[in-house]
């Protein structure tokens, strides 16, 4: 049975976040991430023009290499977003084995395969104080950017950055 997830808001100011990854799926929730939160590596031997982008700009810190466990040393949250399905099970899987043997929780997301998440990543609106944050626990990712839209159109202004 799928579960229904619950829309909650949570201050990751203060959280370390690893992104596995360097490509555009990647940075589209870097850049999303960013609104919300300070320390963002990423991990990836290389990466996309939108993530140069922000390490020249200093909002995130790069890990020039191969994703290896020892990364995710002090990580809050982890997202897997590689093109490749095998290193995301890994770093879900490695977040899991930090749960069990050193009694901490990593918060993983795994770009490619809903079924390993803790937490599916929403389409966000921010407009002003207001932030809308869209999900349909990972079923109806068209949906939730039509949805998105029309939201936008609503509040007369673009988000900045949309997902699912």
């Amino acid at each position: 049975m799928e579960h229904t997830y619950f829309p909650m808001f949570v201050d990751i100011s203060d959280r370390k976040i690893l992104v596995v990854g360097g490509g555009a799926i990647a940075a589209r929730r870097v850049r999303t991430l960013l609104l919300f939160a300070a320390e963002i590596t990423v991990a990836a031997p290389d990466i996309c023009p939108v993530m140069q982008q922000l390490l020249q700009e200093r909002r995130v810190s790069w890990i020039r290499g191969t994703y290896e466990k020892s990364m995710l040393a002090e990580k809050d949250f982890v997202l897997a977003a590689t093109d490749n399905h095998e290193v995301n099970r890994q770093v879900v899987a490695d977040c899991r084995c930090a749960q069990q043997k050193e009694n901490r929780r990593i918060l993983v997301n795994s770009a490619d395969d809903k079924t390993l998440c803790d937490f599916y990543f929403p389409s966000v609106v921010q407009t002003g104080d207001v932030v809308i944050g869209i999900n349909s626990s990972g079923r109806n990712p068209e949906s939730v950017r039509k949805t998105r839209k029309k939201i936008e159109t609503l509040f007369e202004k673009k988000s900045q950055y949309g997902e699912e």
